[in-house]
């Protein structure tokens, strides 16, 4: 049986650095690993996303929404994870302020850009912040599904496509 589950996460920066957690290692997810700010949407944020990143940013930070600037979705990634298919809708915004609370789900640490790839990040993140650090800000949404860049299925990929509406065409 497939499941579903749909997260919601914030890339954090401010200045030149980028806000990730190393996240504990009793985490069911990513154990270990360095991620960005996030979690599980609840049921009743199922059609809002957005709420569901500002809760997620509120809990593992302390910060509200009005010190969150120019919050947007730039990525919704679609994987399937052994039979569980995620929905991971990815927002952007600059941190007003630089200090944090601490939670039990990780340790929250400002990391330079430069350096973010010197960390131990789950292939799929990886994959989208190499995407975001090339393209930058984006007016559009883009949609990264994993999979893979050869047809022996030996180099996991995520394919990126910029979504759109066609009825505006």
């Amino acid at each position: 049986m497939i499941r579903t589950r749909m997260i919601a996460t914030a890339m954090l920066f401010n200045g030149n650095d980028m806000l990730m957690m190393k996240r504990s290692p009793r985490r069911t997810l990513s154990p270990g690993m360095w991620a960005a700010v996030g979690g599980h949407l609840e049921p009743h944020e199922l059609n809002d996303p957005r709420s569901a990143c500002l809760r997620e940013i509120y809990e593992e930070t302390g910060w509200r929404e009005e010190e969150i600037i120019d919050l947007k979705l730039q990525y919704i990634l679609i994987r399937l994870n052994q039979q569980e298919i995620r929905q991971q809708f990815v927002y952007t915004a600059a941190a007003a302020r630089r200090d944090v609370v601490q939670t039990a789900e990780g340790v929250l640490h400002w990391i330079p850009k430069t350096e973010v790839f010197q960390r131990q990040i789950p292939f799929i993140f990886h994959s989208l912040l190499k995407h975001y650090f090339q393209h930058g800000p984006s007016s559009c949404v883009w949609v990264g599904t994993a999979g893979f860049s050869d047809e022996l299925h030996l180099r996991p990929a995520v394919h990126w496509t910029a979504l759109i509406d066609p009825g505006v065409l």
